[in-house]
């Protein structure tokens, strides 16, 4: 039984939860502890690495996007403190996400020809967009949006502006309190990819992706790198507890995070 979803998005980012509704989600599915990981960004309303929110314990977190010799990944930092050099880094991501939804946006219109509504602010993300072309009068799905629009290749991608795995990962370890790699088996290269995880403290080892994978290299990588195995349901929608930690699991996580 899931008792720990430690990673999940808000509208913070790109999800559908706020703090207000999370307790009520955790509780539906009996999730107990529930991290906060938005995209790039810190919560503005969690002052603290951990909190208790209407009876559900919430772990600060923040999931970071990084260049690396795989590719790009994403690493998630847990028990985050607000550093000078994170704030920074922060802010400077914000902006080029702005830029870039404005470019993604202008291709889109000109394209099909049609006015999105979306609001060019910090945590505005891919999904925005695509919602945004579902809702419009163009003949498009949200997942058909990413399939022939604004997905990695498609004739309205534009990349954006991100750290190296070095920084990145430098820029967590300072300010949270545990810093693992986000599943591991979704990228091109997953061997590349876990390769990482010797300079790491843990890795994602629960989650939904939606096919069968096998988990022998993941839990290779555990072993050898004497990893904290961590696990969330990446919940965008209002849905937790598709994947996680266990009670024992969860144990093992919170005696060697810092927080």
């Amino acid at each position: 039984m899931v008792v720990a979803d430690l990673h999940v998005h808000t509208t913070n980012s790109d999800g559908a939860l706020t703090l207000e509704t999370i307790p009520d989600a955790a509780r539906e599915v009996g999730v107990e502890v529930v991290a906060v990981t938005d995209h790039d960004r810190l919560h503005p309303d969690l002052q603290t690495p951990v909190a208790v929110v209407s009876g559900v314990t919430v772990v600060h977190g923040i999931e970071l996007r990084v260049r690396s010799p795989a590719g790009e990944v994403d690493l998630l930092g847990y028990g985050a403190r607000r550093t000078d050099a994170l704030t920074a880094e922060i802010d400077r991501l914000q902006e080029n996400r702005i830029e870039r939804a404005r470019r993604i946006v202008d291709c889109v219109e000109d394209r099909l020809g049609v006015s999105l509504d979306v609001a060019f602010e910090p945590g505005v993300g891919r999904p925005h967009i695509a919602r945004a072309i579902a809702e419009s009068e163009a003949d498009y799905e949200y997942d058909d949006a990413f399939a022939d629009l604004i997905g990695d290749d498609c004739p309205c991608f534009v990349g954006r502006e991100i750290p190296d795995f070095e920084t990145g990962r430098d820029l967590l370890a300072d300010a949270c309190g545990l810093v693992g790699l986000a599943h591991p088996l979704r990228y091109d290269d997953p061997a590349a990819a876990l390769a990482l995880t010797e300079s790491l403290d843990a890795v994602e080892r629960w989650y939904p992706y939606g096919r069968e994978v096998d988990l022998r290299p993941v839990e290779r990588a555990i072993e050898r790198h004497d990893l904290v195995p961590t696990g969330g349901s990446d919940a965008h929608e209002e849905t937790l507890g598709l994947a996680g930690l266990d009670s024992e699991a969860y144990q093992h996580f919170r005696s060697h995070v810092r927080l």
